[in-house]
């Protein structure tokens, strides 16, 4: 359960980075706010896909498949 709910807190933090980057372009900001924020989103999300295949590797996620 604690696995799934770190998941959700780095995929939470990646919508705010990606938020931030947006604000940044809106406001034609010329500094480097905008790139910190799109490297941090690249960073995490490659975080989060690591960690789901250790998850999976390691048995803290199950794949289902549907009901046929």
């Amino acid at each position: 359960m604690i696995f799934k709910i770190v998941i959700l807190s780095l995929l939470l933090v990646v919508l705010i980075s990606l938020g931030s980057a947006l604000v940044a372009m809106a406001k034609g900001d010329k500094s480097d706010k905008m790139l910190k924020s799109l490297t941090w989103r690249i960073g995490l999300s490659v975080a989060i896909f690591i960690l789901l295949l250790i998850g999976q590797a390691m048995g803290f996620i199950t794949p289902h498949g549907l009901a046929s």
